[in-house]
């Protein structure tokens, strides 16, 4: 095809094409360096300042020179001017839609962003590329959980036998929990489905069964200690089922799992004493009673308390049927997110959200909140999460694990919570 045109023209054309390419893209990336310069540094932003000013100019430059010059150019054919049309559209609202979802006031997308970012063990850059450390710890303070400040009341939880024969329930998850697997007394897997997560929830009917487990090598120092995954914490204990607990010391997000946060009492034993995780939570266990303890207390008050098997963590979410106060998500993001509460008549619920994938995105503060309630727990507490997330079963994982680079692996952790036959 020749094309019989005037130099103005095609000049015209030439700028108009490199201004229609450049100046979105170099504008989105102005935008994002005023917001924050991890990603882009502060003299890279005036050179790419001065390259938006000029794709701009050669925009309307060459707008202008195609409008004027002579045009004896054999024109495109109807269905490539709708592509080209079509993908013009497409690259100028993309990118500015980018930029109105990343900065736009009154967007619950940054606090999701930068929520979910910083819980995470590899992906933090993807807040830090776009907000600056003023904005992220902003939006961290104004998403939160605030929790009632009260310690369990233990004579709340009565034991009774569920009556696993009516025929008539308060709603879904009563009947849920209630119709128990045929042939096995001692707990039942329930499948949670939710808009934007999935999971599983172990119902476990005789509290007295659920202990915790530890790693062999758990101890107070990165040099001499690793954790074990939840399969193998299980068969040492002869478990028939397993979550993860508490949390642990990882520095740069490459430890072994085997320095525990907190306090982390089994089988009636001080196992750690260590530094805590964070402001919120605290001791998160079961007492000689076999009742669901969460306090804030030391390791020596916990002993003295009965605390036959508990790790240091949080936070609560609910305590004496009274739930935290959450702000926003409660600050931790959409993430892979373990739980463990009690019911008013004993049942415990061992609770596993997946993350990190299509079709479940991970589940925040008020997600496991909201779970829990509607399956009765009185006391509830969220355990560590992310990569640690995990549920077995006789030796196989049964929940959908994802690490911080989207694989289906979990990691070693110093502890675990167990069902014992």
């Amino acid at each position: 095809m020749k094309f019989d045109l005037l130099p103005k023209k095609k000049i015209g054309k030439i700028f108009a094409t490199i201004g229609f390419i450049f100046f979105p893209l170099l504008a989105a990336f102005y935008v994002v360096s005023i917001y924050s310069n991890n990603l882009i540094s502060e003299g890279m932003s005036l050179f790419i300042l001065m390259g938006a000013v000029l794709s701009f100019l050669m925009l309307v430059t060459g707008t202008i020179f195609v409008k004027t010059g002579t045009d004896r150019v054999k024109r495109f054919k109807m269905p490539i001017r709708i592509a080209l049309s079509v993908f013009a559209v497409l690259w100028a609202a993309g990118g500015y839609s980018v930029l109105c979802i990343l900065y736009y006031p009154g967007t619950q997308f940054k606090d999701w962003l930068i929520t979910t970012a910083m819980t995470t063990m590899n992906h933090q850059y993807l807040a830090t590329w776009f907000y600056d450390e003023y904005d992220v710890n902003m939006v961290l303070a104004n998403n939160t959980v605030v929790e009632s400040g009260e310690d369990t009341n233990p004579d709340l939880i009565n034991f009774t036998t569920p009556d696993f024969n009516q025929t008539t329930y308060k709603n879904e998850f009563e009947r849920e929990i209630l119709t128990k697997d045929e042939g096995n007394d001692l707990y039942k897997i329930i499948d949670i489905k939710r808009s934007n997560f999935k999971g599983k929830l172990a119902v476990i009917y005789d509290p007295s069964k659920v202990k915790l487990g530890v790693s062999k090598g758990s101890g107070s120092t990165l040099d001499n200690s690793y954790g074990q995954y939840i399969t193998t914490i299980a068969s040492r204990y002869n478990a028939v089922l397993a979550t993860n607990a508490g949390g642990f010391y990882d520095p740069d997000w490459n430890s072994t799992g085997g320095v525990p946060h907190g306090v982390v009492i089994s089988e009636g034993k001080l196992i750690a004493n260590n530094k805590r995780a964070n402001g919120s939570g605290g001791i998160v266990g079961f007492n000689k009673d076999n009742k669901l303890i969460l306090a804030r207390m030391s390791a020596r008050e916990a002993l003295n308390a009965g605390i036959r098997d508990a790790v240091d963590f949080g936070p609560f979410l609910i305590v004496n049927g009274k739930s935290s106060f959450i702000n926003g998500n409660g600050g931790w993001g959409d993430a892979p997110r373990t739980a463990i509460g009690q019911r008013a008549d004993g049942i415990v619920l061992l609770l596993v959200i997946d993350g990190r994938q299509t079709g479940s995105v991970g589940a925040d503060m008020n997600d496991l909140t909201e779970v829990m309630l509607d399956y009765g727990a009185i006391n509830a507490a969220n355990m560590d999460g992310g990569t640690s997330t995990a549920m077995e079963l006789n030796g196989e994982i049964i929940s959908n694990p994802r690490n911080g680079n989207f694989k289906a692996l979990t990691r070693p952790v110093p502890n675990a919570w167990i069902v014992v036959k």
